[in-house]
């Protein structure tokens, strides 16, 4: 089973669903707005990717963030603002067998299609 994470109104959550759907195979979505990730969801996902990895500095959430906290930030501060903010997470998170990656790659996606079969 291949789980994404995201947030279904985002336009690469849109792109992701869209690909996956195309594909033979079961997915599963989790909306970061009605499920979000707890603290050990967080910190699994952190034995694979670092903290700057994870956290979407691009988007509006991460700007709206104090500049001292941004500035000082570190992991034990993500995963608090990650869980507050789930929207501060990068999307898509998927997850194959406990093997996490973020980021829209269709390469890195049939590979995992492949996988699943």
């Amino acid at each position: 089973m291949i789980r994404i994470y995201g947030i279904r109104n985002c336009d690469t959550i849109k792109k992701t669903l869209a690909w996956f759907a195309g594909q033979p195979v079961d997915i599963d979505f989790i909306d970061y707005k009605k499920t979000p990730p707890n603290e050990p969801l967080l910190r699994t996902w952190l034995t694979q990717l670092d903290w700057e990895q994870l956290v979407n500095k691009r988007g509006t959430t991460w700007r709206k963030l104090p500049q001292d906290l941004r500035d000082t930030l570190t992991e034990e501060g993500a995963i608090k603002q990650m869980i507050d903010n789930p929207s501060l997470i990068k999307r898509p998170l998927v997850d194959h067998d406990g093997t996490v990656s973020v980021g829209y790659d269709e390469p890195h996606f049939a590979h995992l299609v492949a996988q699943a079969r």
